[in-house]
């Protein structure tokens, strides 16, 4: 196969020895070009290339970023989406199975395109760029905007890093006193206010460590998204949250929580006029908008699934 290996030599997990490893072993039975990413946006037009040239398959080897920008350029066209986990998380590599270790990921791949494991898979769609596992809207998008302004940190500590910016987000770095948002189901009608949604293409929504934080269990590929929105940011609210998802038991049993499922339309507008809200997506922060427009394409992209799956797809 000809493949185009996109890679984000700045994410955590990425360095020049395991880059030449994974380069080599895709190489021994496929035709395979390197590209390096160096700014944000680069990897949607390196994919957005070998989609036009007709390239078999785009490997995207960086952090969840660089999946979601190969994700955005290959969507509607029949180029496969390949993923290494090279980043701090690697939600998405974990959810599909897997490994976390880069090496031992590309064996993995390189099963599944032996055996043809390629399969078209949904993806959401949020103001026209695609997700691959979640959008964050609100507080979510407000922490992982305190984490990227410390970006030259974030190689190093990871989740410590994370965990540092929610409790500061949380104490002084998010008005919390009143909602942010409306969310409204265009296909029922249905509304409510809140400070923090999540709307899942697939769970879990992250994990910590080796541990999986799975808000909505239910969420899975091919199921269509899911919506969790919080309406409380209280300690007790997201203290039980955090381990109900833990145990994999839904966030939406709680009381300030509420889960919608097959949430394929939504629309996301400031509680407050002239405000905006803040946004995440796939673990990258785009900034603040007043309209947020968010719906599910079926069959968006054709997915390599790792060769020790039985079942790919499920």
């Amino acid at each position: 196969m000809r493949l185009l290996l996109v890679v984000n030599s700045f994410a955590s997990s990425v360095n020049a020895r395991n880059t030449v490893i994974v380069h080599r072993l895709l190489s021994r039975n496929h035709d395979v070009e390197i590209v390096e990413t160096n700014r944000r946006g680069h990897a949607i037009r390196f994919a957005q290339d070998a989609a036009r040239r007709g390239l078999d398959g785009v490997v995207a080897f960086g952090g969840d970023g660089t999946l979601n920008e190969v994700a955005t350029g290959l969507a509607g066209t029949e180029t496969a989406l390949a993923v290494l986990p090279g980043g701090s998380t690697n939600v998405f590599a974990r959810t599909i199975g897997m490994e976390n270790d880069p090496i031992a990921a590309t064996n993995s791949l390189l099963a599944g395109l032996n055996d043809d494991h390629i399969s078209p898979i949904g993806l959401g769609r949020v103001n026209g760029r695609y997700f691959c596992f979640h959008v964050g809207i609100g507080f979510d998008a407000a922490v992982v905007a305190a984490v990227e302004r410390h970006a030259s940190l974030k190689r190093w500590l990871g989740h410590p890093l994370f965990m540092w910016s929610s409790a500061t987000t949380w104490a002084r770095g998010y008005d919390r006193s009143q909602p942010q948002f409306t969310v409204q189901d265009l296909n029922s009608d249905a509304e409510l206010s809140g400070l923090f949604t999540v709307v899942l293409n697939t769970g879990p929504y992250t994990y910590l460590g080796n541990r999986a934080l799975d808000l909505a269990p239910t969420a899975r590929l091919q199921r269509g998204l899911t919506a969790v929105t919080f309406t409380s940011l209280q300690l007790r609210v997201l203290g039980s949250a955090f381990l109900n998802a833990l145990q994999s038991r839904p966030a939406g049993n709680i009381d300030g929580v509420i889960e919608w499922t097959t949430s394929n339309n939504i629309r996301v507008t400031p509680s407050h006029e002239e405000a905006q809200v803040p946004i995440q997506v796939d673990g990258d922060y785009l900034g603040d908008t007043p309209l947020i427009d968010i719906d599910y394409v079926p069959d968006a992209v054709r997915l390599v699934w790792p060769g020790n799956l039985s079942e790919p797809g499920l």
